[in-house]
């Protein structure tokens, strides 16, 4: 037997470096390894494999004599400070209310866009920060054997191919416990590795080399919409080289023979909060680096992971492996339409996980519509914090996959937009309390915008209160809901000074408001009472009694939100069978009767005031409307349709919508989500909709396989979180539960069913049990 040459020692070596302990494999080999990986190099961003530490992040393109990282930054966006409120609006609220009352719709619509709408009408977008530009001398624009990936239990990106009988080999990081985004270049023969560094932003910063080892890029964010530029920005690149030549060069940096490069990337803006850009970040990046430095590639990539997998690895999935998942990611979404994949379903699983994880992190900002990633000056919808619906999707899959530390930033966001929100309601509604309405950014205002077809919603604010509750509800800290509490009890105050009376129904009412973002076909999408909004409400309230009565505060208040919540508008079925989207059966003669929104289903999911269960007639009623709608959306509200027939316990159906999901017209190449263009909500939103088809944690009872497939007839799906501190593992074979296992963080009592029957757990802190079906029963194992 023949000595291993030191090429394929160098490949064996970059490959393992990823994931300790795994025995070599190729791509080929590793069918069930969670990584995409691809045979050529990314030629659209969309190909491009993403990495982040919650504020920094690089799409990786994985060329070879030119590899580009496009980055960014979590707080770089248009503008500065500001405060949107229209000084017309407050004058102007009774006579809208007034023209809605009247059924004059589009005269109601005509005096919101004149005098109820923001100054400036539209909100500040996310920016790109540019590329980091790596060109090599010497190499061609294809290697042989070539590879590159993305391994999301490594959070690393690498490339590796060969050229002139060399073995190359790139891998790329962003590390949350440094803050840095690490690139390092090796090669299996010394002084192999020569590259150029410059920087290619649409900010045209000043960039200049500085010590000799660092590329400095210094500019300032771009105004818009009438809003100053108010961030200073820094950017640097520090090379450590082992051997070879470092050279400043004007605007760049190169290396020439070197045996191995670490390029260590910081980055950072002035923003401090909403209200304050006094912050330093050239002083902060020097402090960085100088801190990063020291460490050994090692030692950076150990930290890095050890951080990730503490996260990652708290959720396994299996849903069955095929022939399938031998193939490159792209092909395996190009032929998912027509081919059995399982293993692509389970990819798709914990690639959104992996992306919460690496755009959401404590200190950070929350996920926008793109997550982190985005490389425009002016993306689609600005990459704002769209509230209507795609912000709470992105957060949909947190709780219950293991992810709840990952809700932090918007929890910190919440509590931004209860300042910015009260003098909004305040300003506009004359109320106590804060508002939001259907959009928010880096500057957190509040106020409605985009025209009065879609921005005057003023119940996004109430919206992200479910998620301030979930997070109590999952983890039972009072410490926490202590903390949160007066968020919700603001959100809920609001809506005590800004509900009106319906003169139809004498019910109480959101006036003026949306069914976001459908029209009602009667000239205007302006109305009262959308079934949305009191759905929405009919939560805060809840939420809110729940709370006091769990802290013992604030019972007269709890009373008052009892009643009001009491004389809301209830839910209504039309004259199709169909769940109404407003208070009048007006869903045919809607515009779009397959509109992507299917807002009016909240109460299904996310929320569950709608239940198979519970509710029949209620749930009857919006499977009428999810059948009127359709299954084909855009990606993200195909996401949605998964969720909510997952919901209704049609395991089949919803697999089915999955596969729309997956299918190459909704899922790029790199398994971003297609709205199109890239919206990561779809993402969040399919890694939900699987997980409600294994576990339903809702109506008081933890649901056991509850909407299983029959492609999916042997699997299991661990470290799932459920209401009340639960941990719950599942295992399924030949379509029925095999065992499940409950391990409680808290004492409590859970209810638990699958296939019709139910278990009552009495549970100790730290006690754990398992579940089987024997006889026909669900006992304990």
């Amino acid at each position: 037997m023949t000595n291993p040459t030191r090429r394929a020692v160098f490949l064996a070596g970059s490959a393992m470096a990823a994931l300790p302990g795994m025995a070599q494999t190729t791509p080929l080999e590793a069918a069930t390894d969670l990584r995409l990986w691809y045979r050529q190099p990314a030629r659209e961003w969309v190909q491009a494999l993403p990495v982040g530490s919650g504020r920094l992040g690089a799409m990786v393109f994985g060329g070879t004599a030119v590899e580009q990282l496009q980055l960014n930054e979590s707080t770089l966006w248009g503008g500065g400070p500001y405060d949107p409120v229209n000084p017309q609006a407050a004058g102007a609220l009774p006579e809208i209310r007034r023209l809605i009352d009247a059924g004059q719709y589009a005269d109601a619509s005509a005096l919101a866009a004149a005098k109820f709408m923001a100054t400036p009408l539209w909100q500040m977008p996310y920016q790109t920060l540019g590329a980091l530009k790596l060109s090599f001398p010497g190499l061609a624009d294809a290697g042989e054997g070539y590879v590159r990936d993305l391994d999301l239990d490594a959070a690393t990106a690498r490339t590796r191919f060969s050229h002139g009988g060399v073995a190359f080999a790139r891998e790329v990081i962003a590390s949350a416990p440094d803050q840095v985004i690490a690139v390092r270049l090796s090669a299996d023969k010394m002084g192999a590795i020569s590259v150029d560094l410059a920087f290619d932003s649409p900010l045209k910063p000043t960039v200049a080399a500085e010590g000799g080892d660092t590329l400095v890029f210094s500019g300032r964010n771009a105004g818009q919409h009438g809003i100053a530029s108010a961030l200073t920005v820094d950017c640097r690149v520090k090379v450590v080289a082992k051997g070879g030549k470092v050279l400043a060069q004007d605007q760049g940096l190169s290396v020439r023979g070197a045996d191995e490069v670490l390029l260590l990337i910081v980055a950072g803006t002035s923003y401090r909060r909403f209200d304050d850009v006094s912050g330093d970040p050239a002083a902060d990046n020097r402090a960085r680096l100088a801190r990063v430095a020291r460490k050994p590639w090692p030692v950076l990539l150990a930290d890095h992971q050890a951080d990730h997998r503490r996260l990652f690895r708290k959720v396994a999935v299996d849903f069955g492996t095929t022939g399938a998942a031998l193939r490159p990611t792209d092909e395996r979404i190009r032929l998912s339409p027509t081919t059995d994949d399982p293993a692509l379903a389970a990819l798709y699983f914990q690639y959104g996980r992996y992306l919460l994880i690496a755009c959401s992190r404590r200190g950070g900002q929350p996920a926008n519509l793109q997550g982190l990633w985005n490389d425009s000056m002016n993306p689609p919808w600005g990459s704002k914090f769209t509230i209507n619906i795609n912000t709470e999707m992105n957060y949909w899959p947190a709780e219950p996959t293991g992810l709840a530390e990952c809700v932090k930033p918007l929890v910190e966001m919440v509590r931004d937009l209860s300042v910015t929100g009260a003098r909004t309601a305040k300003a506009m509604y004359g109320a106590r309390g804060w508002v939001a309405h259907h959009n928010t950014d880096l500057w957190r205002a509040t106020a409605p915008i985009d025209g009065a077809e879609y921005g005057v919603w003023p119940t996004g604010g109430a919206w992200l209160c479910k998620h301030l509750w979930d997070h109590y509800d999952y983890g039972r800290d009072t410490a926490y809901l202590a903390d949160v509490y007066p968020l919700m009890k603001g959100a809920a105050l609001f809506f005590l000074d800004a509900l009106v009376v319906d003169p139809k129904s004498g019910r109480l009412v959101t006036n003026p408001s949306i069914s976001p973002e459908n029209n009602h076909g009667r000239g205007s999408a302006l109305v009262a009472g959308p079934t949305m909004d009191e759905a929405i409400l009919r939560d805060l309230f809840d939420n809110c009694i729940a709370a006091a009565r769990i802290l013992g505060r604030d019972a007269p208040l709890a009373a008052e939100f009892a009643a009001t919540r009491d004389r809301l508008a209830p839910y209504r079925i039309g004259k199709e069978g169909q769940l109404q989207e407003w208070q009048e059966d007006w869903d045919a003669g809607a515009m779009d009767i397959h509109h992507r929104h299917v807002s009016h289903l909240y109460g299904l999911f996310p929320s569950d005031q709608i239940a198979l269960d519970l509710t029949p007639d209620l749930a009857a009623a919006a499977r009428k409307t999810l059948e009127t709608r359709g299954d084909l959306s855009t990606g993200w509200a195909i996401a949605w349709r998964l969720n909510l027939w997952a919901r209704l316990g049609q395991g089949d159906h919803a697999h089915g919508i999955l596969k729309l999901l997956l299918s190459p017209e909704r899922t790029y190449p790199n398994m971003f989500d297609a709205h199109p263009p890239f919206q990561i909500d779809g993402n969040f939103g399919g890694t939900s909709g699987m997980t409600e088809m294994i576990l339903q944690s809702r109506n008081g009872a933890v649901h056991l396989l509850p909407a299983l497939p029959s492609a999916w007839p042997n699997g299991k799906l661990t470290g799932l979180r459920a209401r009340g501190g639960l941990g719950v593992d599942v295992w399924w074979k030949d379509g029925k539960l095999l065992r499940a296992r409950l391990t409680a963080d808290k004492p409590g009592r859970h209810m638990v069913r699958v296939a019709g029957r139910s278990f009552v757990a009495d549970m100790r802190q730290g006690e754990r049990i398992e579940l089987v079906m024997r006889d026909d029963q669900l006992r304990r194992g």
